[in-house]
């Protein structure tokens, strides 16, 4: 019984822990790997095991910003079983990655950009034992040439953090509830100009919208949106950006 007792506060019970085939994942990709449950002091039913892919989102109220856990995707294993004293456990599992899942592999000076695995076994009467696993989200090699010919045009890539809420470009639309900024600045004297980037996945398909703002431009902020195929060729990236260059 005392055995137990500390099993549900904790002591001496199950653990948990999600053993990664690779941390680092391009956009879109499928997190592969295995969940391993280690017995405590004594035997314990497992209810179910919650896998979550999270991010922290930005939100902004009048007292200011703070930032919250949000979750992207989750898949949860319903079928309950019992641990042993000592005994490991191992269970698969594939998660693809959510469409709008952030990109965190970023050489912005201030990226607030963070993508983890949250595993929790699910326990009834005790603390649930959880384990977080941190991910390393690689851009498309698209994006990458757009973040690329951005950087050419004489910008720095300064800020990049997940805000919460939905972003409408054109003919697309978020979806997940959350979306990413990359900030851009140049360091024009007269002409200092700042862009935002946010990128949504569809298919095969990668669709931008960019907000440009100028320092001494009292005409506000203007927007372009545009869209690529994952294929796009070098000059069809260039094409799409060199209306926000110009602006």
């Amino acid at each position: 019984m005392f055995q137990k007792l500390k099993a549900s506060l904790g002591i001496g019970a199950a653990k948990v822990d999600t053993l990664l085939e690779s941390s680092s994942l391009l956009q879109g990709g499928v997190v592969k790997g295995n969940i391993e449950i280690v017995g405590g002091d004594v035997e314990q039913q497992i209810d179910a095991i919650n896998l979550k892919l999270c991010t922290e989102v930005k939100v902004e109220t009048d007292d200011g910003d703070s930032y919250q856990q949000f979750v992207l995707d989750q898949i949860q294993a319903l079928e309950p079983f019992s641990i042993g004293v000592n005994e490991t456990k191992q269970v698969p599992f594939e998660l693809k990655l959510n469409d709008e899942t952030p990109i965190t592999a970023l050489n912005a000076s201030k990226n607030r950009c963070r993508v983890w695995l949250e595993t929790t076994l699910d326990i009834d009467f005790a603390l649930d034992p959880k384990d977080r696993d941190l991910l390393q989200i690689r851009p498309l090699p698209v994006i990458e040439k757009v973040l690329s010919a951005i950087e050419r045009g004489g910008f720095k890539m300064v800020k990049a953090d997940v805000e919460k809420g939905y972003l409408r470009g054109g003919n697309f639309s978020s979806k997940s509830g959350c979306y990413q900024e990359i900030e851009f600045k140049n360091s024009g004297l007269l002409s200092s100009k700042e862009i935002e980037l946010s990128f949504i996945l569809e298919g095969n398909i990668v669709h931008c919208l960019a907000e440009i703002d100028r320092r001494f431009d009292i005409g506000g902020d203007q927007y372009i949106a545009f869209s690529l195929y994952q294929s796009a060729s070098d000059i069809e990236v260039g094409a799409a950006v060199e209306p926000i260059l110009a602006r």
